[in-house]
């Protein structure tokens, strides 16, 4: 059924991502914007902006593609408060907190889980985010985990399989049980509701032999493969996810020149999460670095209820330049097409014929007002295939 079209006009800075001329955003003045079926039919200046069934005067505001928010956790219940007010009394990060949240998140109905998704992908969408990836990782059951997949589903095409979170504590003094658990009926149950799978490759979580192992079984079964990797300190897992081919390596706070040189070299994205770094006191990753040696970077909430509870993308695209070298414009692309490369959508993150009209209007004249006035809520209107939301 077709939605008529719809103009969006009046456009003082148009970031489309399309690269040309050399500049990765893509920049367009004083242009218009034209939406058919849900898709980006036609871009060009104000003055040749064809008619269409309705119009959106953006009045001289900028238009960036939707956020791309390529690592999120957001099925869960609880949450960690206390454990925030810890940290920022100086007790240090280990990751162990997932396990209260597993506990919680067991004990949920459906229709609680179903809610607290609901309301952060919401918040999300308010404050720009159109595509969000939503892993597991809180059930680490056959049950809790199938269950929280088929409810992400109900929210994005873009859901993990994140079994291999940490270790549960029934499975404490047997890894080895866990991860054939994971391998086998957990898998069989999850991988209808998943596209991707996920393992925690990290002191604490799970090493590298046993990463490879859910990883290849994963693989096997379908699954793209992403990869949480060198938080905590440094690690094979970033080399490992390049082996693998992974689409995505997450956190790379701790890199040595050989896991920024193993980046660099290929197609796998360097997905940071500053809203980690803040959340935990930790050091932040340096973007800088991996952005210099020529790998690609995203941007990404990681929201959860531990470790960085945030939904917000502006915000971590401030805490990007503010505390990880890079620009405003490297920040925003990482945001929105970083993201897509980070989820391999070629459909999103930019704004182009053919791309789904996926939108957001600033309450600013430029994408530099994301960093430049942080913490100020500057998404004016959201457009999401193509619909005012």
């Amino acid at each position: 059924m077709r939605r008529g079209s719809l103009l969006v006009d009046h456009i003082g800075e148009l970031v489309t991502n399309d690269g040309r001329d050399g500049d990765p955003l893509g920049v367009r003045r004083d242009a218009a914007l034209l939406v058919e079926d849900g898709q980006v039919a036609w871009i060009g200046s104000a003055r040749d902006a064809p008619a269409a069934d309705r119009r959106i005067d953006a009045g001289g505001a900028a238009v960036l593609p939707g956020f791309v928010d390529s690592h999120a956790h957001l099925v869960f219940a609880g949450d960690r408060a206390a454990e925030f007010a810890a940290r920022m009394a100086g007790e240090r990060y280990t990751g162990g907190g997932i396990r209260t949240t597993v506990g919680a998140t067991r004990a949920a109905s459906d229709d609680d889980l179903r809610a607290t998704v609901g309301r952060l992908r919401a918040e999300m969408l308010r404050q720009g985010t159109t595509t969000v990836e939503i892993k597991s990782g809180y059930g680490l059951t056959v049950a809790d985990e199938a269950r929280s997949l088929r409810i992400a589903a109900e929210f994005t095409e873009d859901t993990t399989f994140l079994g291999a979170h940490v270790v549960p504590a029934e499975y404490a003094h047997r890894p080895d049980d866990y991860v054939g658990m994971v391998c086998g009926p957990m898998l069989a149950a999850a991988a209808p509701y998943a596209r991707w799978i996920d393992v925690f490759c990290e002191r604490g979580a799970f090493d590298a032999d046993h990463t490879r192992a859910i990883l290849a079984c994963g693989q096997a079964a379908g699954l793209g493969v992403r990869l949480h990797a060198n938080q905590l300190g440094p690690g094979p897992g970033v080399r490992l996810g390049v082996e693998l081919g992974a689409a995505s390596v997450d956190h790379c706070t701790h890199l040595t020149d050989a896991d920024v040189d193993a980046l660099a070299g290929s197609e796998t994205v360097a997905t940071l999460l500053p809203g980690a770094e803040f959340s935990t006191r930790s050091p932040y990753p340096d973007a800088r670095r991996l952005l210099d040696a020529g790998a690609t970077v995203a941007l990404a909430t990681d929201c959860n209820p531990g470790s960085s509870y945030t939904s917000s993308m502006p915000f971590c695209v401030a805490l990007a330049v503010r505390e990880m070298r890079m620009t405003p414009a490297e920040a925003v692309w990482a945001a929105t097409a970083g993201g897509a490369a980070a989820l391999r959508r070629t459909d999103v993150g930019r704004l182009t014929p053919g791309a789904r009209a996926d939108l957001i209007i600033l309450d600013a004249p430029s994408h530099l007002h994301l960093a430049y006035r942080p913490g100020v809520p500057l998404i004016r209107q959201v457009l999401h295939n193509g619909v005012p939301r």
